[in-house]
């Protein structure tokens, strides 16, 4: 199969061997969102800031790993490793090979939707729900998190959001959301089910039952109970889910059990986590808080970690749900993260763990930059869905990638040639240097500003007969022209066909700026509204990328 594959690269790329090809030798970034600076005994909420939503977490002995949601990017589900809950390493993404599932030619909201990550015997594993892919519901084994992981064993069941919890007796069992039994009696109306996987066969066995229909409280028609853990502490088995849906009516349910499966009594005192009961006119808000799983301690202390967004205006955030971490107390046998009414804390006591060593900043200020110089691109770096072309190389000088004639509001027909970095901040200096000098007539190469396939900006040179024109192109919507409109551009100096590009993000504002050799700034556009970026514009339930992006001309061309 690998061969097979190889040889298939090696036939496109020889099919596109007219083409021409962009360079770029650098990408640099700065982000910056204020807010207060932790003391030396803190840590800063979120631990992952930027497109880093649905988090899963699992202690083995000193060790901490998580996995998030990737949706329709590749490689998928990246793992982080951790020693102190707060600093995180990614060592790998579980969807590495494109032999291992095919995300199919969807939308970027689609694909690989929330993930659980878990170990039993020396083995981890990672249950996730490929959306809109032929086959749904699957696990995917490693000895070492890192990786390589297996190729996925797939469930058959119906539903999202697939956990898996092993009992004392070592028996492993998956929870999960799934249609209810019977009819649906409202829109939204979703249950959460129970079934055993037999490991020897990583096959469901068993009868599969529902162990909450609804939500917590029934009634009042609770809408998409959903994300579901389950844990044991104590005398009972805890059922850990999400409902409200995944925006500002998010919330976390706890409810237990003396048998496995049930019945299930709620906690009275539920929710365990949310912010759906704050002011929404609060300043500096963080919303939209659930998704949680809690972790135990060696000492037998508890943490969590969730989603949660912090929007700039309104219900707008351009950097997508992002991973948050907070302790969990005990009361009266239930596990409560946060009191009614009370805020999430931008700062707080870190957990009493030794730090971790060597930790990539993910929160916070922080800056970069990426010269392409190694073979291989580091592990935050993702395309659109799976490779289907060798249209990339790093280490000759730079990143060089051959233009692909599908744009970026494209997805069924091919794969645009994007390379993406999730963006982490609200306030952010995004860079590319890159040489357009060897583009074909036709041809495009520059940085784009990524929400999904219908909502980006993309600030790109193209070569001409009379020299080389920089345009700053825009998608809007999914009736504008796939490639967008160009709502500005400049002719070159003759004779340079290379430019330093930058987009400069301060919330809602955006502005577009170009410079040549070792020239100064100048400002191609300064009115440009960044809410395009943000899903309460575009839709859907991803954050915004940016990086490298070329293509080719086809037809229904923008116009000035």
């Amino acid at each position: 199969m690998k061969q097979a594959w190889r040889w298939a690269w090696l036939l496109l790329a020889a099919s596109a061997a007219h083409a021409g090809e962009a360079r770029f030798t650098e990408v640099r970034y700065q982000g910056d969102d204020g807010g207060p600076t932790p003391t030396a005994a803190q840590y800063r909420n979120p631990i992952l800031a930027g497109f880093y939503p649905d988090p899963s977490v699992v202690r083995a002995g000193q060790d901490f790993y998580l996995v998030n949601s990737s949706f329709g990017y590749f490689p998928g589900l990246p793992v982080f490793h951790s020693r102190d809950l707060v600093s995180w390493r990614q060592v790998g993404n579980a969807i590495e090979r494109p032999t291992q599932l095919d995300l199919g030619q969807n939308e970027l909201t689609r694909g690989l939707f929330a993930a659980s990550i878990s170990e039993h015997a020396g083995t981890f594993y990672i249950t996730n729900t490929c959306f809109y892919c032929d086959r749904g519901n699957f696990v995917i084994t490693a000895k070492d998190p890192a990786g390589p992981w297996s190729d996925p064993h797939w469930l058959g069941f119906e539903g999202i959001d697939p956990s898996l919890f092993f009992d004392r007796d070592g028996r492993a069992y998956v929870v999960n959301n799934g249609l209810p039994e019977g009819k649906l009696r409202y829109d939204g109306h979703r249950a959460i089910w129970l079934q055993q996987l037999d490991l020897s066969t990583m096959q469901m066995t068993g009868p599969r039952k529902v162990l909450v229909d609804g939500g917590a409280d029934p009634a009042t028609n609770p809408e998409h109970v959903e994300g579901p853990h389950l844990f044991r502490h104590g005398d009972y088995y805890y059922l850990t889910a999400a409902e409200g849906g995944t925006g500002e009516q998010h919330a976390q349910m706890v409810y237990r059990s003396r048998e496995l499966f049930g019945p299930y009594e709620a906690w009275r005192d539920n929710p365990s986590l949310t912010q759906r009961d704050l002011d929404p006119s609060r300043p500096d808000p963080i919303t939209s808080a659930g998704h949680a799983q809690f972790v135990e301690l060696a000492d037998g202390r508890w943490w969590a970690v969730f989603l949660a967004t912090r929007p700039y205006e309104g219900n707008h955030y351009n950097i997508g749900r992002e991973t948050f971490l907070l302790p969990v107390q005990w009361v009266d046998g239930w596990p409560r993260v946060l009191a009614h009414g009370e805020r999430i804390p931008v700062v707080a006591p870190r957990p009493a763990l030794p730090r971790t060593p060597d930790a990539t900043p993910m929160s916070g200020p922080m800056a970069w930059r990426e010269t392409f110089t190694a073979p291989r691109l580091p592990f935050a770096w993702v395309s659109v869905n799976a490779p289907r072309a060798h249209w990339f190389d790093t280490g000759r000088g730079g990143l060089r990638i051959t233009p692909s004639a599908t744009p970026l509001g494209e997805f069924a027909s091919g794969q645009p040639s994007y390379l993406g970095h999730r963006l982490q901040h609200h306030h952010a200096d995004v860079q590319a240097t890159v040489d357009a000098a060897e583009l074909a007539a036709g041809e495009h190469a520059g940085l784009a500003l990524l929400q999904n396939e219908s909502h980006f900006y993309a600030l790109a040179l193209s070569p001409g007969s009379d020299g080389t024109m920089l345009a700053l192109w825009r998608r809007a919507s999914g009736e504008a022209p796939k490639q967008g409109v160009v709502v500005a551009s400049v002719k070159l100096p003759a004779g340079i066909h290379s430019a330093r590009l930058r987009f400069v993000l301060a919330n809602a504002g955006l502005r577009a700026e170009y410079a040549t050799g070792n020239g100064e700034w100048q400002v191609l556009r300064d009115d440009l509204d960044a809410k395009l970026l943000s899903t309460q514009t575009a839709g859907g339930f991803i954050g915004a990328t940016f990086g490298p992006y070329a293509w080719r001309d086809g037809e229904n061309a923008g116009t000035l």
